[in-house]
């Protein structure tokens, strides 16, 4: 698949608190910025609580001609929301979506590095 026809959608929790939602927002940004042109879009979305929703993200992201779309889990954990919720989501929205590629990333506590990060901070 062609680099400019594939897309990403990073999934948060969502806040109820708007300022923790605009600094998931910025983060997504800052990603992004480093990610050059490997994706057509780079779109945060929100579980709940915060828009735009899972799907709402992903249709962005389609709306801009991406043939694929990988969502990544910003979470810590393999809790409810990683192996039951985000998958749910996914799943309607690859039944919608046929002719579009939607897969799931490993969400981010999965990788070693993340131990590693947090041992740099202390």
């Amino acid at each position: 698949m062609s680099q400019n026809k594939r897309a990403l959608v990073i999934v948060a929790h969502g806040s109820r608190r708007e300022a923790s939602n605009e600094e998931v927002r910025k983060f997504v940004e800052s990603i992004s910025g480093k990610l050059g042109k490997r994706f057509r879009k780079v779109e945060a979305a929100f579980l709940e609580l915060a828009e735009p929703s899972i799907p709402n993200g992903i249709e962005k992201c389609i709306h801009t001609g991406a043939e694929e779309v990988i969502v990544l889990p910003y979470f810590l954990t393999a809790g409810r929301h990683v192996t039951q919720d985000i998958p749910a989501q996914v799943e309607l929205m690859r039944t919608q979506n046929p002719n579009v590629v939607i897969t799931i990333a490993e969400y981010l506590g999965a990788d070693e590095r993340v131990a590693d990060l947090m041992a740099s901070l202390v």
